[in-house]
């Protein structure tokens, strides 16, 4: 496993010598979303009871940060890696393709949890939050930074250039997790709307994440992280078979 240690090694030391841009930029972004949506709703909305929405805000937005941030990390650095031609540096060593897969979704999910954690020190002087179920948290932490990574070695892939990055983040993966139930339960939904959000996988990641701080969620958390851990293999099986077969990555 010593090219995936590199080529870790490589991944984190990217992203952590920009902290100022890939870990606080997105933890303010993200306590701006808590302070707006809670002050213009905290009085007129209650989406489960005995918790108030500014409560109700901090889960959801705490995964969402974490799925943005776990995307972003590799589908940027591969994107960047093609475009500047230094993705050969990389593919010439003998790294096999598992390795480099597992590679840029661990440094994925590290910076993922990362803003994840610092969005939920920030938030902490907001609002008093309970974890009920730790091991949950983590479950859904851990999976769903994995689940992003992965889409985003898919999205790196595919994109070779920035504005197709772009559009796929902004046309998928921006409006699946705002659709998600990040600010609302799905139960507030009509029957139609509820059943489009039942077959978006990034809702099984708030809902479950959000079960292990209340344990209250719009479905069972067993049901949640199998639909979770359907998407990680299904996910982590397309982006294997592309690098093995070098799509779109060799020059």
């Amino acid at each position: 496993m010593s090219g995936f240690r590199a080529l870790a090694r490589k991944e984190l030391l990217r992203f952590s010598r920009v902290s100022m841009q890939t870990v606080f930029a997105p933890v303010v972004t993200t306590l701006l979303y808590l302070v707006v949506f809670a002050h213009v709703l905290e009085s007129r909305v209650q989406m489960y009871p005995g918790v108030s929405y500014r409560v109700f805000l901090v889960p959801g937005l705490v995964m969402m940060a974490i799925l943005q941030n776990a995307f972003a990390n590799s589908s940027s650095s591969l994107v960047q890696s093609k475009m500047t031609g230094n993705i050969v540096f990389v593919l010439l060593p003998p790294f096999s393709h598992v390795e480099f897969f597992c590679a840029y979704v661990f440094a994925s999910m590290v910076r993922g949890l990362t803003v994840g954690v610092g969005v939920l020190i920030a938030t902490s002087p907001l609002v008093e939050l309970n974890v009920a179920h730790p091991l949950w948290a983590l479950a859904f932490a851990i999976c769903g930074s994995a689940v992003l990574g992965s889409l985003g070695v898919l999205a790196g892939i595919w994109a070779e250039k920035i504005d197709q990055l772009s559009a796929f983040q902004n046309f998928v993966v921006v409006p699946a997790t705002f659709l998600s139930g990040v600010f609302y339960s799905i139960n507030s939904l009509s029957p139609v709307w509820r059943d489009v959000s039942l077959a978006n996988p990034f809702f099984f990641m708030i809902d479950g994440f959000r079960y292990s701080f209340f344990g209250q969620s719009d479905v069972a958390p067993t049901t949640s992280i199998v639909a979770v851990l359907a998407a990680l293999f299904t996910l982590s099986a397309i982006a294997l078979m592309l690098l093995h077969k070098g799509y779109r990555m060799r020059p």
